[in-house]
């Protein structure tokens, strides 16, 4: 190593050599499985069996059962608790019928584990194939003495009894395993041993005990006991066990499925009635979510045995405990209430409706806002409704709507239709002055439109017109503003045939400081006048509205109305208006208002103008410009740029030079995509008579396509096809291009 560790070339050879393994798995994985595999395949781990033993002498024998004998008791020496040994040792004494040893070695294991129930079944079955019958009763005493829990034992001990026909014997034991209370197939085993004897006396005998012994399968055994009644055809005995489950589980413990299978055996009974009456006694007393099942057979009755009233009476009691569920699970659910009410209005008896609906409306509204009592109104409302049309009892329907209105906290939000069906109640039952109380009292504690206008109609129904007025007039009081007011008012004094009061209301109208919709207004007023035909208060309407407003629709509409009267100087009048609107327009920073005036007066220059109207009108007409503006956020930053469209008018001084400047723009473009054209080779074009065609090659044509937009805009039909001339792409018209030189 010394000598080596100065040599450089021995030192790497190794640190070459003295290499780190890889530690990678294999490519290839063989797992303990295949190796278990393989070696079954291989039979590596088969041991050959021993050789046959021939015993031919009793002595011979004698040595073999000492040497099994001495083997069987080593096992049991080195572990005691291993009751397979025993049982071993035990069957290998009986097949050389060797009972009494057997037995032996069995009492022996008992002593060890006297809990073992395989231990005691083997023992057991030993002595029955034996046929050792007292042996066997006695172990099974001990067996059943000792662990009387285990139903095994009983069941073999009585089918041993059985089988050996001691009827008595088995009986007795059945009677000693119904001390212990087993479980419910314990005693159905022994009443179906009774049965096999026909003992149905004793049976029943069974059935009584048992039924109020098992208290968790107690329904299940009740149905069972009315069933074997039925089964041995005691129909009464039958009845009388459904009964007294009905009355022994009373109503607080009741099941559906006891008065499914009560009606079940009614209907085979073909006792209709009394299945009906167990259904419907059933339906009341069970809740209604646990009732699906009984629900669903009831439907089935009816549809078999039932007519369609009965039928229709399941499906709306079926609705009617579901919407009694909703509204209990909800009593502010109010669409619940308004389909049950539609439910028991169909069906039921006024009583029971009413009492419905004294239910629903006990349920107000939590909050005293007006949008939470939408909904709640409408059931007092259907509520008078059902009194007055279906039990045509007008008194109560007048408490049911003196009740509704009571209730109503007026000061803070009212229903004006609860007050209008009161009053229109009131009408139908011809109490005008308790209509017209109720009416003034809504009035008087919350005026509003809807009520003015109710009671308006009301009168006006009535041919009441001073009443009208004075209607109106409050109405007018309680709010100046409203245009539609004025209108309405004035329209009913055009009909009663006083212009001059109508014209005074109008003029009262449009001189209030404040209106919602002036415009509609203005109208009407102008409308009344032409109605009229008062051209010369029309006209001063309309110059006193242009005196508040300069509106293009304005200036239309008073253009159309001088060209709608019937007079030589129409055409002159409309067009000296539209020649003061576009003066007037002038100075409208909305452009497209100004546009649309232009365009009402080229359309009516088209019809009624001369040439020389129409150029001049032409001539007014915007250019229409796209351009381009920067957006600002909200924040301040940049948000990019958004394209318009802006009219510049010819006859703004401020323009003239943006249309110059916009002229010249368009010629210099047009030249440079003529030249640009002309630059691609004279010799490919051609020139007619009278015009400039122009035809291009493949290739020219293709140097062509920046101008595509210029191109595209040429008129098709001065555009010839490709096969009419064969050496061209395309051939082109411009007409203000000129032939080269």
């Amino acid at each position: 190593m010394i000598s080596r560790r100065g040599n450089s070339k021995h030192v790497l050879q190794d640190f070459l050599s003295f290499q780190v393994k890889n530690k990678a798995p294999a490519e290839v994985q063989i797992t303990a499985e295949q190796l278990l595999r393989e070696a079954k395949e291989r039979e590596l781990e088969l041991l050959p069996p021993p050789p046959k033993q021939k015993i031919t002498d009793e002595e011979e024998l004698n040595d073999y059962k000492l040497k099994k004998r001495k083997g069987f008791e080593d096992n049991i020496r080195k572990n005691r608790t291993v009751i397979s040994n025993w049982i071993k040792y035990a069957q290998w004494e009986e097949s050389l019928k060797e009972v009494q040893r057997a037995r032996s070695i069995y009492e022996r294991a008992l002593d060890v584990d006297h809990r073992n129930i395989t231990l005691w079944l083997k023992y057991a079955e030993m002595e029955m194939k034996n046929r050792q019958v007292n042996h066997a009763r006695n172990i099974w005493d001990r067996a059943i003495t000792i662990l009387p829990r285990v139903n095994q034992f009983w069941y073999k001990y009585s089918y041993m009894e059985e089988m050996l026909g001691n009827v008595a014997g088995c009986r007795q034991v059945f009677e000693r395993w119904m001390e212990w209370e087993p479980e419910e197939q314990a005693w159905h085993s022994y009443i179906n041993f009774e049965l096999r004897y026909k003992e149905v006396d004793k049976a029943r005998s069974i059935y009584e005990r048992y039924i109020l012994l098992l208290v968790l399968l107690m329904l299940k055994n009740w149905i069972k006991y009315a069933r074997f009644e039925e089964k041995h055809g005691y129909i009464a005995h039958g009845r009388k066990v459904f009964e007294r489950a009905v009355e022994f589980f009373g109503e607080d413990h009741v099941d559906e499925n006891l008065f499914v299978a009560f009606a079940r055996f009614e209907e085979t009974q073909k006792e209709f009635e009394r299945v009906r009456v167990i259904y419907k006694y059933a339906l009341d007393r069970i809740p209604k979510q646990q009732a699906q099942e009984l629900f669903k057979n009831y439907t089935v009755f009816e549809k078999k045995f039932g007519d369609r009233r009965g039928i229709e009476d399941v499906i709306v009691s079926k609705r009617r405990f579901q919407y009694e569920e909703e509204v209990k699970a909800n009593p502010h659910n109010y669409d619940a209430w308004f389909d049950y009410l539609r439910l028991v209005e169909s069906d039921a008896d006024p009583d029971t409706v009413r009492e419905v609906y004294e239910r629903a409306i006990a349920n107000m509204p939590p909050i005293q806002e007006k949008r939470h009592w939408r909904r709640y109104i409408y059931l007092w409302i259907n509520y008078a409704l059902y009194e007055e049309l279906e039990v045509k009892d007008p008194e109560r329907t007048r408490q049911v709507y003196q009740a509704c209105l009571d209730l109503i906290p007026h000061k803070k939000f009212t229903f004006a239709k609860m007050w209008l069906l009161y009053g229109q109640f009131e009408i139908r039952q011809k109490n005008l002055q308790a209509a017209r109380r109720g009416l003034g009292s809504a009035i008087g504690k919350c005026p509003k439109n809807k009520l003015f206008k109710g009671y308006i109609e009301l009168e006006l129904q009535l041919r009441e017109f001073d009443r009208c007025r004075k209607l109106y007039e409050k109405y007018l009081e309680f709010g100046p503003e409203n245009c539609t007011t004025w209108i309405k008012f004035a329209e009913l004094e055009t009909i009663l045939g006083d212009i001059d009061r109508a014209r005074a209301i109008f003029e009262l109208a449009i001189g209030q400081p404040r209106l919602d919709m002036p415009e509609v207004l203005w109208k009407s007023y102008i409308d009344f006048e032409i109605e009229q035909e008062e051209f010369g208060n029309t006209r001063e309407l309309y110059r006193r509205l242009l005196q508040r407003t300069q509106h293009v629709k304005v200036w239309i509409s008073y253009a159309k109305f001088e060209l709608s009267v019937d007079s030589a100087e129409r055409l002159q009048k409309c067009r000296q208006i539209y020649e003061e609107a576009n003066k007037s327009l002038r100075s409208c920073e909305e452009k497209e208002e100004r546009l649309m005036m232009l365009e009402s007066w080229r359309d009516f220059e088209k019809e009624f103008g001369s040439d020389g109207s129409r150029e001049r009108v032409r001539k007014l007409l915007p250019e229409k410009v796209k351009k381009r503006r920067k957006l600002t956020a909200e924040d301040g930053s940049d948000a990019g740029w958004e394209e318009y469209f802006d009219y510049i008018f010819p006859e703004d001084a401020a323009n003239q030079p943006n249309l110059k400047l916009l002229a010249m723009a368009k010629m210099w473009k047009r030249q440079q995509v003529q030249e640009d054209i002309f630059k691609l080779g004279t010799n490919h074009f051609c020139h007619f008579p009278n015009c400039s065609f122009f035809y291009f090659s493949s290739s020219s044509f293709l140097q062509l396509k920046e101008y595509s937009n210029v191109l595209d805009k040429m008129p098709k039909d001065k555009m010839l096809d490709a096969q009419q001339l064969q050496s061209c792409s395309k051939i082109y018209f411009f007409p203000t291009f000129t032939e080269p030189g």
